[in-house]
């Protein structure tokens, strides 16, 4: 080979070393920024996000319109620290033993198992920096903390929730205050003084603070310092908010921006999701100012449906948290990513948290087995014709209590008692057709039965039963474990 050939060779074969490292460059630096919204109690019809229109959400809208609704998006557990569970590790919970809220047993090894691999886990050894800011409700012990399942940087309480803001503050307008009775929204009485937070304390890292900002805010004010900081490398950020979870209380500032509303629960509780639209408002600021939300994959999903009280509404649906009708694991449920899902879209086959974790991990364009996992990567269903749908069946399991639903039938059984719907036709599950079809009843039982075979027994036991007369069904008194 002579030497004007040796060359031409040389340099082809560069230039095509070049491109090759040019591109397995651009991958690494093209993973998305993964930004995790998990909100506390938001009832279906909260926001704008399906067209509800009493409580204005210009910003939870504004990020929905960025993407995807689901409208039919759920939560595998309607409490609180058993969704949370699954959400974060892609299985459901009752696999490896967390049916409950680890409350009933808090000095115990009540929590997310040390042995279950969270999604910060594998983002961490993805190369991605992980934060965490919100409410974590999976364990108070050190094995549980944050920082020690895959987290670099955790704020927030480690608990199921806390006081907003200082209910004595001249600020401060309220209901009640957590684990206290009603009563006048100021408090003059020396005997009435606050005496903070106590055992849910906010801390940074393993640092506890004074945070003396409203709750809310101070959650977003750390979320985008993190954005900031992290702005020229992946990040995964989870944002637990504990809005619009009870203690109603909020500012002044947002109180008077609801003038209009009479009742003063409904008011408050307004103002509260109005600091949480404010948030997020913020968040998706923040990141068009760093030129980062054309690459940033966002949820923001409600961890069950609202509460049953007078003041929230989980339209059309029935009953709500705590209960396993459509209206406590149903929830608001949206994905953005402007680069990869169109906007304005609708998609309404059934999805449920179980996915947010392979959905997320495909994202990123790693290889992994999704084989021990309950949920399937959403993306293939959003951006090219799919005849198939992500789940023909979806389980849930509150012993004694359970629930199932396969294609459009849902049988919901509970206190003893069979609830069957066509959710076709019956989405706010009105006429209980068990009596009607037996037939139906038995095979989705039999279907329940091999799913429940395959799961571990609860690690602890329920810390309490909900039987509020507003929780019972057809008249029928029920008690819902938590």
């Amino acid at each position: 080979m002579d030497r004007l050939k040796l060359i031409k060779n040389l340099k082809n074969s560069m230039t095509k070393m070049f491109f090759f490292m040019s591109l397995l460059s651009a991958n690494i630096y093209a993973k998305p920024n993964i930004i995790l919204i998990f909100v506390d109690d938001l009832g279906y019809c909260d926001s704008e996000i399906y067209g509800c229109e009493e409580i204005k959400t210009p910003n939870i809208k504004k990020l929905a319109d960025s993407g995807v609704s689901f409208s039919a998006g759920y939560v595998t557990s309607p409490v609180c620290s058993p969704s949370r569970a699954s959400l974060l590790t892609g299985k459901y919970q009752q696999r490896f033993g967390h049916e409950f809220l680890p409350d009933a047993v808090p000095q115990k090894k009540a929590g997310l198992p040390i042995d279950q691999i969270t999604i910060a886990d594998k983002l961490q050894d993805l190369g991605y920096v992980t934060g965490f800011v919100g409410k974590w409700h999976l364990g108070t012990r050190d094995e549980y903390h944050p920082l020690n399942r895959g987290f670099d940087y955790f704020y927030g309480l480690l608990t199921e929730g806390s006081d907003y803001l200082d209910p004595t503050n001249p600020d401060a307008r309220i209901i009640y205050r957590k684990w206290r009775g009603e009563y006048p929204p100021r408090i003059n009485s020396s005997s009435e003084l606050w005496s903070g937070r106590d055992s849910d304390s906010i801390f940074e890292n393993k640092e506890k603070l004074v945070e003396e900002r409203y709750l809310t805010d101070a959650f977003t004010s750390k979320a985008t310092s993190f954005i900031s900081e992290h702005k020229s490398e992946p990040f995964f950020l989870y944002l637990p908010y504990t809005a619009p979870h009870g203690p109603l209380q909020t500012t002044q500032y947002y109180y008077d921006k609801y003038k209009s509303v009479k009742n003063e629960s409904q008011r408050i509780y307004a103002a509260m999701i109005d600091a949480l639209d404010s948030g997020i408002g913020v968040i998706i600021d923040t990141l068009e100012q760093h030129d980062l939300i054309n690459d940033t994959l966002i949820f923001l999903i409600s961890d069950n449906g609202g509460g049953v009280a007078d003041y929230g509404s989980n339209f059309p649906f029935r009953l709500g948290k705590h209960t396993l009708f459509e209206g406590g694991v149903r929830v608001p449920f949206v994905m953005s990513w402007p680069n990869k899902i169109k906007k304005y879209s609708v998609y309404d086959n059934s999805v449920s948290t179980l996915d947010v974790f392979p959905t997320i991990i495909n994202a990123t364009g790693a290889k992994m087995n999704f084989d021990n996992l309950d949920g399937v990567d959403l993306l293939p269903y959003l951006n090219q014709p799919n005849k198939k749908v992500p789940h023909e069946t979806l389980y849930w399991r509150q012993s004694p209590n359970w629930a199932i639903r396969d294609g459009e039938y849902k049988l919901i059984h509970a206190g003893g008692i069979n609830w069957l719907y066509d959710l076709s036709k019956d989405v706010g599950e009105v006429e209980n057709i068990a009596k009607k079809s037996p037939h139906i009843v038995e095979a989705l039982t039999d279907k329940y039965k091999e799913w429940d075979a395959e799961l571990s027994d609860p690690a602890w036991p329920p810390r309490s039963a909900k039987t509020h007369s507003a929780l019972s069904v057809d008249g029928i008194d029920m008690k819902w474990t938590l």
